[in-house]
Parts: structure tokens; sequence; C-alpha cells
């Protein structure tokens, strides 16, 4: 990128940039982020004895003490009525009993297919097995599903539409196919089966009459003795040849309320203390496993949330200095991210400063190593953003002047496309901000073959790479802070629904 071409079109279009002479004071707050701090606190975090940081689990609570006894050691306040926890009321569901037989084969939990649905009932429902195929007018009108449990072809597609759909058509209940071959089913229904027993959680709500069971394309060919091509036509558009199968289901769900909260650190601004910045990472990850194996979370997100400390403790030593930046700033660990950006969602519902004064988000979520796409280039000095230009075009351009100004990585926008079918925009933290058009950018790596396995361990993190993203962010959360005008909130967020 031309770097004069790039300082021109940011004047022109009236973003005013740091003065030559503030940068000398930047530059030493951001090279105290240092790989040896990082190293060490992610060590801790990401250790064994933290047991993977389970949301409600005793070591989830170790941890979020242990982030509240460092900001409050460096200097920060805590936001929350002088706390630096925010309680986030949850409760775990789990499924105590779940069945599905179909014909004569009685299909076993995380093996044969995974139960992605909700439900709570007395005794077993039997029905029809029908087939779908490809949710469509056209097909709902072929096919009677009124009470029935329905097979449908959701291949590359947002499903929860869909499935909103079929059930509003009348039936009992979905048998769901979303990826093509078994192999990649195998992995699904793996982690299931190493996070059986572990409930699944949420908000308190009641229980939803909603039984969806997600198997693999060769399960369902099976299951309607229907080899996978012939199935894959019939989807299309003659849904109604495929023969009905003789079914009976049963979900029984036991609920139990859990704690845990966020994680808070707050340093006050100066002259636009009333305006906020949010620094977010999640903090808690998945425990351990049915067997003892721990999922250590040191990418995801042991990696953005250390990286968030040390984010905090530059600008902390720049206050004691007497260096504040001009607006405040939140430092933000959340949990549940996991279970479904729950502690989040609890924050941008129950805030504790207004969101109308929040300027801008920048959430770390996993950026200590190198995903597949880059594993094998040259230069590996890159992160991926997204969501950086959606509501405010400022952001990115003061994001990029900061990158070749201090970073020079590569800011790579791949996964940054309304129709990235990893739709990594809508599984992180960042996305509960912007739902409420403040601006955000979500730093990413990437995934590799350790995502979400117990192999996601501390010394295979990149540190020097880690180090570097952070200062980024580190420089760009300095410059929004300190400039005169906040981000415009110029673009519309056509991004809302999860």
């Amino acid at each position: 990128m031309n770097k004069s071409l790039l300082l021109t079109g940011a004047m022109a279009l009236g973003l005013a940039l740091p003065s030559l002479a503030q940068q000398p004071t930047q530059v030493k707050y951001a090279n105290t982020i240092t790989v040896a701090d990082l190293k060490e606190r992610l060590t801790y975090l990401a250790s064994d004895e933290m047991k993977g940081r389970d949301t409600g689990s005793e070591e989830q609570k170790v941890a979020a003490n242990y982030l509240a006894d460092f900001y409050k050691k460096i200097g920060l306040s805590g936001p929350a009525e002088g706390s630096y926890l925010q309680p986030v009321e949850l409760v775990s569901a789990s499924f105590k009993e779940v069945s599905l037989k179909v014909g004569k084969q009685k299909l076993v939990d995380n093996v044969d297919f995974v139960f992605i649905g909700d439900g709570d009932m007395k005794k077993a429902s039997k029905t029809d097995l029908v087939f779908l195929g490809l949710v469509s007018d056209e097909n709902l009108a072929k096919v009677d599903v009124k009470d029935k449990l329905v097979g449908i072809w959701a291949v590359g597609v947002r499903s929860n539409d869909l499935l909103t759909k079929v059930m509003d058509a009348g039936a009992a209940g979905i048998v769901i196919v979303t990826m093509e071959g078994q192999a990649n089913f195998d992995r699904v229904a793996g982690r299931y089966q190493s996070l059986a027993g572990k409930g699944r959680v949420g908000f308190a709500k009641p229980a939803e009459q909603k039984p969806v069971f997600m198997v693999s394309s060769d399960k369902m060919a099976e299951l309607f003795n229907t080899p996978v091509e012939e199935l894959k036509e019939a989807a299309k558009s003659d849904p109604q040849s495929i023969k009905s199968q003789k079914t009976s289901y049963q979900i029984q769900k036991e609920v139990k309320e859990i704690e845990s909260s966020n994680v808070m650190g707050y340093l006050e601004g100066s002259d636009k203390k009333d305006e906020l910045i949010v620094i977010s990472s999640h903090y808690d990850h998945v425990g351990v496993s049915s067997t003892g194996e721990v999922f250590n979370g040191a990418d995801d997100d042991g990696s953005g949330t250390v990286s968030v400390t040390e984010i905090a403790e530059a600008f902390a030593l720049a206050a004691k200095d007497g260096v504040k930046p001009r607006r405040s700033l939140l430092f933000l660990n959340v949990t549940g991210e996991e279970k479904g950006l729950l502690g989040s969602e609890y924050y941008s519902d129950h805030p504790i400063f207004p969101l109308e004064n929040t300027v801008a988000n920048f959430n770390i979520d996993m950026v200590g190593r190198i995903d597949y796409e880059y594993q094998d280039a040259e230069n590996t000095d890159f992160v991926y953003v997204i969501g950086s230009e959606m509501l405010s075009t400022d952001l990115k351009k003061i994001l990029e002047y900061n990158n070749i100004t201090y970073s020079d990585l590569i800011l790579d926008y791949r996964y940054d496309a309304e129709d990235d079918p990893n739709r990594f925009y809508y599984r992180s933290d960042h996305y509960n901000f912007a739902k409420h058009n403040i601006p955000v950018a979500f730093f990413f790596n990437g995934v590799h073959d350790d995502y979400h396995q117990v192999t996601d361990t501390v010394d295979k993190i990149e540190f020097p790479l880690m180090e570097k993203r952070a200062k980024l962010i580190f420089h760009t959360v300095w410059d929004v802070a300190n400039r005169e005008n906040r981000l415009r909130v110029d673009g519309s967020n056509n991004r809302t629904e999860r």
C-alpha cells in the first residue's frame, strides 16, 4: 500500500492524524507490551490447573478474580459500583434423555445424531419422518409436514430461518443435514461427545418444544433407504418421491442455575471522558472433556485475554505518567462466548456505561497463531480484521494508518465479506456491540488444526507475532481515544441477525 496516498486520502476525508510529536509517547507505552508478559499470563490462564475455564466452573471464577486483581493492581477502577465483576445470571440445561428411533433402528446420541434443539417431554412421541429436502414454498406444498418429523437438506445455507419456517408450518420436529460427508459430521459429533453431560449454558427461558436432530448426509440417506445423490436430487423439487419412515423420539430436560461474571477494568479519560471505547475478549473456554482431557484454550481466547491485559497495562502506565487518554477506556473480559456470546449480550443489554456514548469496540478473539491460509506463506505477519468499515469508514482508515506507521502487518479482510461461509462476523463478541450501531473491529488469526481441540496449548503460540498484533490494537485505540472528533457512524448494519 502506498503510504503517501493513504495519508492524503485520510486528510481529504477530515481524519485528523496524530502529529509527529505524539508518536514517541505512543511508541514508548506500546513498547511495554512484551512477549515476556504475554507468555507469563497466558501460561497461567491456559494451564492444565485452570481446567479449561469452563463457564460457571470454579476455575472460571479463579480466572475472573485473577483478571480483576490485575486491573486493580495496575490502577484501573472497578466500574460496577466499585466492583470489577459484573454478575451474569445463567442456567445450565442438561438433556437427561434424548432418544431417536427410525424404523427398527435406534440411533445413538452424539454418534448417529447430535441434538441441537430444545424440549422437555413426559413420554415418547410417535410420528412419521417425512422428507422435505430444500425448504421452499414449492416443497412445503408437496409434503405434509404437520405433526411430523421433517428431514431437511441445508448444506451450505444458514439454517436458523429454515428451522423456523418448517416449525411454523406445523412440523413436530426436524432432522437436518448441514454438511456433506461423514467425516465432517463425525468431527462435530466427537466434540459434542467429549462435552457430554456438561449441559448447555444460556439465559433462563421456558423450554421450547423444538426437537431438532442433526445427522450426516450418509445417515440421512440410510434412514430413508435412498442413496445420497438420489436424495440430493429429490431435495430440489421432488421430495414427495421419498418414502416416509415410522419414528419415535423423546427429550427430557433438567435446568440448574450457574454463576458467572464479566470482568471489567476502567480508565477514566480526560476532557472527553463521557465517551467510551471498549476493548474486549472472552476469558472462559469449554472446560474438560468427558474423558478428563483439558481444553486449555490458549489461542481461543487466552491469547485475546492476555492481549487485553497488556494493552490495559500500557494505558495505565501512561496515565500514571500523566498521559491519560481523552476518552475513557473499558477493558472488558466477557464470559460465555463459547456458549453463544452470552456475556457480551448481557453487557449490551445491561451496560455499565450508556451505549450511545460508546464510540467503538475493539474485540480480540484468537491472535496467537498462524492459520491454514498463511502456514506456508513467506510473510506470516498478518491479522484478519472483520467489521472495521461496516458502521464507520473512519475506523478502517485509522486502523490502516496506524498499521502502516507502526506495525506493518498484513491486514487481511477476506472474512469481512457479507457472504463469508464461515460467518466469523457472527461468531464473536463484537457482534453484540455492532447490533447497537457501535463501530467495531474484530481481530482474528483464523482457524487451525488445534481450534477447539485439547491441543490448543501455550507451546504452540507465536508470541512475537501476538505482540505485534497487540501493539497494533494499542496504537489504534490510542488514536481513536485521543482524536478531536469521535468516529462517524456513516454506515449501516446489514448483519443484525445471527
